[in-house]
């Protein structure tokens, strides 16, 4: 919990945010390394790896999303999650 309360908080874009865009990616980011990591040690976990995948496509629906309506922010939290297009 810890460790999400304070990727709220880099993120955030006022006080009370929860919910932004730019949280969603980096709470996404943060739960598909995590689910990353997992995987490498357990291959053959099927259904971890189809949830990795819908995370990985929500996370790339939020930036798509990001990138049309502020491309500022979509630079930014692209830069600090080190993400590629």
């Amino acid at each position: 919990m810890e460790a999400k309360a304070k990727t709220i908080s880099d993120f955030k874009l006022h006080d009370r945010d929860t919910g932004s865009a730019d949280v969603q990616v980096a709470l996404l980011t943060q739960r598909i390394n995590h689910l990353t990591e997992h995987l490498q040690k357990n291959v053959k976990d099927h259904s971890s790896r189809r949830g990795l995948l819908i995370m990985v496509s929500q996370r790339r629906r939020l930036l798509d999303y990001l990138h049309t309506t502020d491309s500022t922010r979509y630079t930014s939290v692209t830069k600090k999650l080190k993400l590629r297009k």
